[in-house]
């Protein structure tokens, strides 16, 4: 049974077992879940890939709410200074990841992220058209890109 189904359950029962299903129990009870599997490896033939995704996720959850936060600080106070900071304007970045999740996953956050917009994909799917409020080096921001977002994305989904 994959890890990720069974943990699901764990959540259920424990919420089952308190008797409310409510948000917070769901999620203590994957919690609790997530920590009864990983101390019982050993009955699941070893080290699972599962519990390295989980990290990586959780990981990009992180990056991703301290890059928005950085980044709407920025947007905001140049925004409500009088002198104006942005110097816009529109990169290609070459695209690593290749499935169509992470294609959509990569130019989601991207989006979501004040101060930069995805607007395309090529038909190759091998660019990415980005809009950057802030691109007074346009290399450094496309670096930036495919170090933070892009490379985290793809260590989500490797096996």
């Amino acid at each position: 049974m994959n890890l990720f189904i069974f943990n699901l359950l764990l959540a259920v029962t424990w919420a089952a077992l308190w008797g409310s299903f409510s948000f917070v129990q769901l999620t203590l009870g994957f919690a609790i879940g997530f920590a009864t599997l990983w101390i019982a490896q050993p009955l699941f033939g070893g080290p699972n890939g599962y519990y390295l995704r989980a990290w990586r996720i959780l990981r990009l959850i992180l990056f991703f709410i301290y890059d928005l936060c950085v980044s709407s600080i920025r947007v905001a106070y140049d925004v409500l200074t009088p002198k104006d900071l942005s110097n816009p304007a529109i990169l290609e970045m070459p695209l690593d990841v290749e499935s169509d999740i992470e294609i959509l996953l990569v130019t989601n956050l991207i989006s979501l992220t004040p101060g930069t917009l995805s607007l395309d994909v090529t038909p190759d799917r091998k660019t990415l058209i980005v809009h950057a409020m802030f691109a007074d080096d346009p290399d450094a921001v496309i670096a930036s890109l495919k170090s933070g977002m892009e490379r985290m994305v793809k260590e989500v989904f490797e096996e």
